[in-house]
């Protein structure tokens, strides 16, 4: 039986990418929130 995820890193970076982030006022507020919690990866 094939798994559930079979990861496509095109499609990744198009859906959760960090300039599809930067696009949006809420984006850009996610990306923020991550870096004031010290997140090591901001984004995809």
């Amino acid at each position: 039986m094939k798994r559930t995820y079979q990861p496509k890193k095109r499609q990744e970076q198009k859906e959760h990418g960090f300039l599809k982030r930067m696009k949006t006022k809420s984006g850009r507020n996610i990306l923020k929130a991550r870096r004031a919690k010290g997140r090591k990866k901001i984004s995809a």
